[in-house]
């Protein structure tokens, strides 16, 4: 459970940064709620992210957050321009704009889900696998998040072990991503098309897929630092080259042709 600060207005562009990045790739503040079953693992959880890594796996850690936090920012600066050009009345600049935004989305929601994939496939090697929180799902807006995280912590208390816990957590974050992503692309699309019929609830779909994908974000950060801390150090390199591979590809979606309908 990684909780972020929450914007104070859902499509308030001056708050969309709502967790600004920090030197290690995000201010994440943990919550101090929890019942006395996960309140030592909360502990556990909260203690390995503010203790820092070893040098060579602080240095693997800080330079693929850094790539991560740079694709974020340019996607939410797309989504800014988006927002800010429809709310001056750019409408076709506006259609243009959401679908960078969506292709840049999608570009790092691939990477993150890879990520996740390489830690599951990794993972079933060592001996020893991080303790994990769930989800909480009063840090998502959209029912896709929402709705992941309530099963995920009913799991979480269902399944014993930190190692059932961490790949089921890791399959969770990895479905919510691409499911996200479908969404944002298919608000964008609609967008861009002018074929929504309440084009205003496409926006605000878009903003609060935006604030989901990055309470994912974050929690994925958290996920692969414990990872990092714990995997034995003659495995850190493979890790290393895997990492620093291109995300796989996608398959690309054909741009939608611009109408002249109001976004």
């Amino acid at each position: 459970m990684a909780p972020w600060a929450k914007n104070p207005s859902p499509l308030d562009p001056s708050h969309r940064w709502y967790n600004p990045p920090s030197d290690l790739g995000g201010s994440v503040v943990f919550s101090r709620r929890g019942n006395a079953t996960s309140s030592s693992e909360g502990r556990r959880v909260t203690e390995e992210w503010f203790t820092a890594l070893p040098r060579e796996k602080g240095l693997v850690f800080d330079t693929v957050v850094r790539r991560w936090e740079c694709a974020y920012a340019m996607m939410s600066v797309a989504l800014d321009g988006a927002l800010a050009l429809r709310a001056r009345g750019e409408l076709v600049c506006a259609r243009q704009q959401v679908s960078v935004a969506a292709d840049l989305f999608g570009r790092l929601s691939s990477t993150l889900v890879g990520l996740c994939d390489t830690l599951s496939a990794r993972g079933r090697h060592i001996n020893r696998v991080p303790a994990v929180e769930p989800l909480n799902s009063e840090f998502f807006r959209g029912n896709t998040g929402q709705s992941a995280a309530s099963w995920n912590g009913i799991l979480h208390h269902l399944l014993f072990g930190d190692r059932s816990r961490f790949f089921h957590k890791l399959r969770i974050l990895s479905d919510t991503l691409e499911q996200i992503d479908r969404e944002f692309h298919e608000a964008a699309s609609d967008i861009s098309r002018g074929t929504s019929v309440e084009p205003a609830d496409c926006w605000t779909t878009l903003d609060y897929l935006h604030y989901d994908f990055s309470t994912c974000l974050r929690e994925t950060e958290i996920v692969l630092k414990s990872f990092l801390r714990s995997l034995p150090a003659d495995q850190l390199p493979g890790l290393a080259t895997e990492l620093d591979a291109p995300p796989p590809v996608k398959r690309l979606r054909a741009k939608p042709r611009l109408s002249g309908a109001p976004a």
